[in-house]
This record gives C-alpha cells, sequence and structure tokens, in this order.
C-alpha cells in the first residue's frame, strides 16, 4: 500500500471496524478512508468522538447493492466487516443472515469488481469451519462467494481474500465484558463449560492480519493468525484474580450452538495450507468443474494430519491469561484506574 489510497470499511462502527479504523487512521496508508453502515447513530457518536476530515461516513446497507456502489466507487481497498454475527440472532433469523452474510458480501465484491477495486478483504469466523450454526453457514457460504467471485477476476486489477478468526478478546457480545459486568455487579461468574476452549486474540491481534492479508494475499487466499488459547474456566479465575472478586463460578451448562472448541483450519485445508511463521496462508480451491478432480484425483494424506484448533494450540495458565487480559483497555483502565497505579496488583 502507498499514500493517497482510500480504504473503505464497511460495518465500520463495530468492533473489528473501529480497530481497523484506528488503527489506519493515523498512519500514511490512507489519505481517506469511509465508514459504510445502517447505524446512524453509532456514525454520529464516532464522527464527534474522532473529529477527523479523513473520515467520510456512507450510511447504507449491503443489502442493497446501490447504496455500497456510492461507497464503493473511487476506493482502492476494502474491509468487509459488516455482518449478523450474533448465534443466537442467526439460529432464530437465519434468512436475515443469508442476506447480510452471503448476499451482503455477493454485493460488496461485485461492487469492487465493477470500480477495480484493488484489494478487499472479508472477515470470517472460526464458526465457518464443520459449521453446526446458521451464524457458521452463513459465513462459511460467504467464503464459497468469495473463492468463487475470485476465480474470474483479473489479479492486476481486483483481488479478493479472507481473514478468518476465532474468540477476540473484548469485542461487543462477546464473554469478557459480560464477566467484567458480572463481577461489579456482585454476581457468580456463568459459564457453560469448564473444559471449553477459546482462541485468544486481541483486537490489535486482528488488525494485524488484516493488513498482512492486504500485503501479502493473491487470489482468493484465505488467512489464518495462530494464537494461544485457554479453557473458560481459566479466563474466568484470571478476571477474578485481576479484579479481586468475591465472585464464584457458576456452571450453567452447553447453550444451543456452542461448540467444545473453535476449529480455524480443518484437515482438508491444512493439507494445502503455507506456513508464514504466525500466520497460516490457505490458498483457494481453483479446481473446475471437470468432475474426475472431484472424484477420482482426491487430495492425498489429507485424513493423516491434524486440524488446527483451540485444543491443540498454546495454551495460557492463568498468569498467562491474566498477562494477555491487562493488554485490554478496558480491564487496564479497571486495574490501573485514573492515577495510573495499580489498583488489583497480581
Amino acid at each position: 500500500m502507498t499514500n493517497n489510497n482510500c480504504l473503505l470499511i464497511t460495518g465500520g462502527t463495530g468492533s473489528f471496524g473501529c480497530a481497523v479504523l484506528n488503527r489506519f487512521l493515523y498512519t500514511d496508508h490512507f489519505s481517506e478512508i469511509r465508514i459504510l453502515s445502517r447505524d446512524e447513530k453509532k456514525q454520529d457518536d464516532l464522527r464527534k468522538r474522532l473529529n477527523d476530515s479523513k473520515i467520510k461516513f456512507y450510511i447504507g446497507d449491503v443489502r442493497d447493492f446501490s447504496s455500497i456502489e456510492a461507497a464503493v466507487k473511487g476506493v482502492d481497498y476494502i474491509f468487509h466487516a459488516a455482518a449478523l454475527k450474533q448465534v443466537p440472532s442467526c439460529e432464530f433469523f437465519p434468512i436475515e443472515a443469508v442476506k447480510t452474510n452471503i448476499i451482503g458480501t455477493e454485493n460488496v465484491l461485485k461492487a469492487a469488481e465493477k470500480y477495480e477495486v484493488k484489494k478487499v478483504v472479508v472477515l470470517s469466523t472460526d464458526k465457518a469451519v464443520y459449521p453446526i450454526n446458521a451464524m457458521g453457514m452463513s459465513k462459511a457460504m460467504m467464503e464459497k462467494v468469495m473463492v468463487a467471485r475470485s476465480r474470474n477476476l483479473d489479479d492486476t486489477k481486483t483481488i479478493f481474500c479472507a481473514t478468518r478468526y476465532g474468540n477476540v478478546m473484548a469485542s461487543r457480545g462477546s464473554v469478557i465484558p459480560l464477566f467484567v459486568e458480572q463481577m461489579k455487579a456482585g454476581k457468580n461468574l456463568s459459564i457453560t463449560d469448564p473444559n471449553m476452549t477459546r482462541f485468544m486474540m486481541t483486537l490489535e491481534d486482528a488488525v494485524d492480519l488484516v493488513l498482512f492479508a492486504f500485503e501479502n494475499a493473491k487470489q482468493g487466499d484465505l488467512f489464518v493468525q495462530k494464537a494461544p488459547a485457554a479453557t473458560v474456566e481459566t479466563l474466568a479465575r484470571a478476571l477474578i484474580e485481576l479484579y479481586k472478586s468475591e465472585s464464584k463460578i457458576n456452571i450453567i451448562g452447553v447453550r444451543h450452538g456452542e461448540k467444545l472448541y473453535e476449529t480455524l483450519v480443518n484437515r482438508e485445508d491444512m493439507v494445502k495450507a503455507e506456513d508464514m511463521g504466525n500466520y497460516f496462508r490457505i490458498p483457494a480451491d481453483n479446481r473446475d468443474l471437470n468432475y474426475e478432480q472431484y472424484f477420482s484425483e482426491g487430495i492425498q494424506d489429507s485424513f493423516n494430519l491434524d486440524e488446527y484448533h483451540s485444543h491443540n494450540t498454546i495454551q495460557l495458565d492463568i498468569d498467562g491469561m491474566k498477562q494477555l487480559l491487562f493488554k485490554l483497555p478496558m480491564i487496564k483502565s479497571d486495574i490501573l484506574g485514573d492515577t495510573g497505579a495499580l489498583q488489583y496488583p497480581y
């Protein structure tokens, strides 16, 4: 990326979108950053908080191609974060997940191709791997849509790629803000299964992955960042120790649509995955409709490889979890307080 580029962030008022905005706003990468979202209140709050002429706001919905076109024209790069992300919401309203996560992504990619955007990074999730809920299924289809559209692109004009995340710590709707709220209210922490593991990534890690994709992606690539993991019980006990809370742990049982562990790369993808140090690059499956390639020329040794999931990655203990938690601004602010001195030393 060079100076004088224009970046569009769809869903730019959400946790991911704001993190990407905050990273790029004060760099030379982009001379203009556009925010496309449906929520005028969040846009107005963001406009007043940042008060930066570099940011341009567009009210629109990825479900509506015409509203996307106005935002995409003249753009060099797109980070597509707009989505329905809550598992329960998508379970009860699956067609809404289809409209936003699948059709909305198709609209963004179609507009990007029309206006020859240099590179588009779409945001996916671990729930797209072996999906068992509507949210994961819609994100899995989103990945397929990206790869399918990438096959017909001119690499010299436009590149489509994706990033796949696990749990992003303290993002909106995640468990860490819930646990903190419960502790501050003097309530016990609600845990579904103490042995459930989750990848632990900060929002800064997530933005690093986006930047890596912008700089390194080839047509149809999907990138996964390696990350440590921890059990939900370890996370809860680390927070209790950090806050010196009297809260106990209350095990409520697994909720509908939850997994025991997160898988970021399945066996089939691990066969072709390229280890790039801190990241896996998973190239697109570019077989054509020659059916021999599907029925008589299979992939060798795909069952001899392990998946990459939150049970077999580096596991954090309570001390390691506390150190990672302390990197989060919301936690650090609580622990240090207004004086900058440790309120809850560990």
